[in-house]
């Protein structure tokens, strides 16, 4: 009899720990307590791109502001849009594809130089994201720079130890999307 009880509670255990997990990991569980929160740097990537700052600003914002392709919409869903600020939700798969995270971000447009990132929902309580485009010759760098804050002290920074990677690497995937897109559109045909 004490058998049952005790396993009973320990399959309590592992599952509330399997959907904990499985929560925070797509974002469907946000955790905000805004107790010892830590924060760490995301990038810097820097991106050269040859293409003029507008056509790489155009590439950034289309999703956002103008109509996205078809493999874009599969990734990110505009829930608001205003004209120099959207609120949406970028789906990212995780865990191998087994899962996807969905963060909702608002995205704020400063045309041609600037795009700003702020994480309104998703695996860690708190994200800000720049993307800057200077002009370099007849091309431009564009550098990425975030910051990431957890809660919870250690624990919330061993999270954000796990998160930050793909995190960034997402990011790296995206980057080259854009670059990819703009040279493509500022080439000559």
């Amino acid at each position: 009899m004490v058998r049952t009880g005790v396993l009973g509670a320990m399959g309590v255990v592992c599952a509330s720990t399997a959907a904990a997990y499985w929560g925070l990991v797509t974002g469907a569980l946000p955790l905000d307590l805004g107790v010892g929160r830590r924060t760490r740097p995301l990038g810097r990537q820097t991106v050269e791109i040859a293409a003029g700052r507008e056509v790489v600003f155009d590439v950034v914002a289309q999703p956002y502001l103008g109509r996205a392709t078809t493999a874009m919409r599969e990734k990110v869903v505009v829930l608001e849009r205003g004209s120099d600020l959207v609120l949406a939700a970028h789906r990212t798969p995780v865990v191998g594809g087994r899962l996807t995270a969905t963060t909702v971000e608002t995205v704020k447009f400063t045309r041609p130089e600037r795009v700003d990132f702020r994480l309104v929902r998703g695996p860690v309580p708190a994200v800000t994201e720049t993307f800057t485009l200077t002009e370099q010759g007849s091309g431009t760098r564009l550098v990425y720079e975030g910051e990431m804050g957890t809660d919870l002290w250690r624990a919330g920074q061993w999270w954000g130890d796990l998160v930050a990677p793909r995190w960034e690497e997402t990011v790296a995937a995206s980057l080259a999307a854009v670059r990819h897109e703009a040279e493509r559109r500022a080439s000559p045909r």
